[in-house]
């Protein structure tokens, strides 16, 4: 009985929260990181687009590294091919209906070689190329769509963006619990792309995560289950 026990808490973990499962870019279908079954599959392990992370469950320093691609996130071996200009599609695990927020999408421009033996450290490299918050005061969210299947999420990569390799950086915010400890609730996920194009444009105002968001932004210590003007945290989205 305490083993069913304990297997029955560890499922409830596991759909207490959630993550980005796949995706398709330039009409193609990827599989992204599975925290519960990569890490055990030893020399079979499968190569993805995405950047790996620990679990479902949030990041809650906004001053860590690990509010950059989660905590302990590895650069992935492989890039999605996908012209400037194009939609992403991302479909989340289904979302809780507690977890109200804005959800966001950031872009960084990797090294020519790639992204693959990468990562930005705390360097400002970051720019906003979607994000989405609180319409007025009601109990529509930009996580709201994320709470029912299908869990689909899109975001348009800049037409005009000088082309090479790019890391994207895709989150949600969970404020239930933002205004009283332990505060608000990071989902980030990073995925790595191949920009084809035609485009010159290397977007400048960049950001670093850390540092992007303060713990006493208003965004960030916002008490979701008021009446009240939601601001979305970060910089302005970029537009070309």
């Amino acid at each position: 009985m305490k083993l069913l026990a304990t297997l029955l808490a560890s499922v409830g973990l596991v759909a207490a929260h959630g993550y980005v499962d796949n995706a398709t870019i330039n009409g193609q279908f990827y599989q992204f990181y599975q925290p519960y079954m990569d890490p055990y599959m030893g020399n079979n392990k499968p190569q993805r687009i995405s950047r790996s992370i620990p679990g479902n469950g949030p990041v809650e320093d906004v001053t860590s590294l690990a509010v950059q691609c989660n905590a302990g996130s590895a650069p992935a071996p492989l890039h999605a091919l996908a012209p400037a200009g194009s939609t992403v599609t991302l479909r989340w695990t289904l979302w809780p209906d507690s977890h109200v927020g804005p959800v966001l999408t950031y872009m960084a421009r990797c090294p020519d070689s790639g992204c693959q033996n990468w990562s930005p450290g705390t360097s400002a490299v970051w720019f906003k190329v979607k994000e989405g918050g609180r319409e007025g005061t009601s109990n529509n969210w930009a996580a709201t769509p994320l709470m029912k299947a299908p869990t689909t999420y899109t975001y348009t990569i800049p037409s005009c963006i000088k082309p090479g390799f790019y890391l994207v950086r895709h989150e949600t915010i969970a404020l239930h619990a933002a205004w009283t400890y332990p505060g608000a609730q990071f989902y980030p996920g990073c995925h790595q792309l191949n920009v084809t194009g035609s485009g010159n444009r290397v977007p400048s105002s960049l950001v670093a995560f850390p540092g992007a968001y303060k713990p006493t932004d208003p965004g960030v210590t916002y008490d979701a289950y008021r009446a009240q003007t939601y601001t979305i945290p970060g910089p302005s989205v970029f537009t070309c």
